[in-house]
């Protein structure tokens, strides 16, 4: 699959499905998570210490798979949206967008790379392009690149209506630890503020068409916003999966050994 193929799938109504790599560098983990069952990956550049040369050796290796290479950025700024696809990611997520101008600045960056300048903000502002050869041009080059938009606050909610009429958003994004912070109550998903709060994005953006990623940990929560309409499922991390899956095995092998004296 490719970043078009993704976007594809998710515009006909159907459903992907990724997970978050917090603390994988080396890119020879990269063909084991070829084989699991993702459609692809978000690797985290905001809260985790990657360098670009790290980060493109994870990327080069990623487009010899069938899984889609997604950055999450340190901060929603167009110079990061390109280092990134320049590096070879197939779309970023850009986090913590309030406002329809962080928004477009994110969307100008991914869909119209490398056009720049005054071309650029009158193409955003007005759709005027500099030719229609050049529209030609830039839309083949860009034509793998997913655009997700960070929802994770209060104020991003207020906005949504809004931001979601900017074009080019490929998915929006709800972090549940800075959505329920904004809210006043700390890591509680089962507060129904949050749950109602992240119902409202995941129906005011799909009456639009785009899907929504609801990143949780556990497979509970993450099986619970896929039944309320989240699409672009988003579930759990690296550093989890390998935790867990270490903990439940040697946990069975503990109880054998206990068994048998």
């Amino acid at each position: 699959m490719n970043g078009a193929e993704l976007k594809a799938i998710l515009k006909e109504g159907g459903r992907v499905f990724g997970t978050m790599l917090s603390v994988g560098r080396n890119p020879r983990w990269i063909p084991v998570l070829d084989g699991v069952g993702l459609d692809y990956v978000v690797i985290d550049t905001e809260h985790n210490p990657r360098s670009r040369g790290e980060l493109g050796d994870f990327l080069t290796m990623f487009n010899t798979t069938g899984v889609v290479p997604i950055v999450r950025i340190p901060i929603p700024d167009s110079h990061y949206v390109t280092m990134a696809l320049d590096a070879g990611a197939q779309g970023v997520l850009a986090p913590y967008c309030e406002t329809v101008d962080q928004v477009k600045e994110v969307v100008a960056a991914a869909k119209w790379r490398p056009l720049k300048g005054d071309a650029l903000r009158r193409l955003i502002e007005t759709g005027e392009h500099v030719s229609d050869s050049t529209r030609a041009y830039l839309e083949d080059r860009n034509k793998n690149s997913v655009v997700i938009i960070g929802i994770e606050s209060v104020a991003a909610v207020k906005n949504l209506p809004e931001i979601l009429k900017v074009p080019g958003i490929d998915g929006i994004f709800v972090g549940p630890n800075d959505m329920s912070i904004s809210l006043g109550f700390p890591d509680q998903y089962d507060r129904e503020e949050y749950q109602s709060t992240v119902k409202y994005v995941i129906d005011t953006a799909g009456a639009q068409g785009i899907a929504v990623l609801v990143h949780h940990q556990t497979p509970e929560l993450s099986s619970f916003w896929i039944s309320q309409g989240a699409r672009f499922i988003l579930h759990g991390t690296d550093r989890r999966a390998l935790a867990e899956g270490f903990r439940t095995e040697f946990s069975r092998l503990r109880e054998v050994a206990k068994e048998m004296g």
